[in-house]
């Protein structure tokens, strides 16, 4: 009875192995809103990562987290590091290109807790007198990701956080008066 319930073990795990194994190798997080406002209103928040500071999820994390800003203060080069405790973690984001007023794409790596190197876009389509923004993560699926993520959902827990990244810019730039908004510069 024990050699069947132990050879039922090991074909139950070489089947859950070989299922892990046939998950896709890269994955994409994205979440849209549409805020009232062009999009030269918005991208001062996105471009700096000072200003992005303000509606991040994730800068509430750790109140205690130490924050390291070098390169230009906005666009391609500006590099926003961390060191926090616990979920906040250790990273680095770098702004790698920009397309001003319509996109932002950032290098994230992340060191602690685990290490982890992914592309996060930003999109900003105008849409009449309001902007879609999209806030989308890419990156690669290694074999530990993927068990994980058939106990937890990636898409659910970090799309979550996006929805409440963007509504936290939507209240953010809707609340601002036209005259208190940054505006953007051209850093290419």
């Amino acid at each position: 009875m024990i050699v069947y319930a132990a050879i039922s073990a090991i074909l139950l795990a070489g089947f859950f192995l070989g299922y892990v194994s046939t998950r896709p190798d890269t994955f994409r997080v994205q979440r849209s809103a549409v805020i009232d406002a062009p999009p030269a209103q918005i991208y001062p928040f996105i471009e700096d990562f000072r200003q992005f500071a303000l509606w991040s999820p994730y800068e509430k994390l750790d109140p205690a987290m130490v924050r390291t800003f070098s390169g230009p203060q906005r666009g391609k080069g500006a590099v926003y590091e961390w060191h926090g405790k616990s979920a906040a973690g250790k990273g680095r984001m770098e702004i790698a290109h920009t397309s001003p007023p319509h996109m932002v794409v950032i290098r994230l790596d992340f060191v602690k807790p685990f290490e982890t190197h992914n592309i996060v876009e930003f999109t900003l389509q105008e849409q009449g007198s309001t902007t879609r923004v999209t806030w989308a993560m890419r990156g690669a699926n290694p074999y530990i990701a993927k068990m994980i993520q058939l106990l937890f959902s990636m898409d659910r827990i970090v799309g979550k956080d996006f929805e409440t990244g963007l509504s936290n810019l939507k209240a953010l730039v809707e609340g601002q008066s036209e005259a208190a908004i940054p505006r953007f510069a051209s850093t290419g």
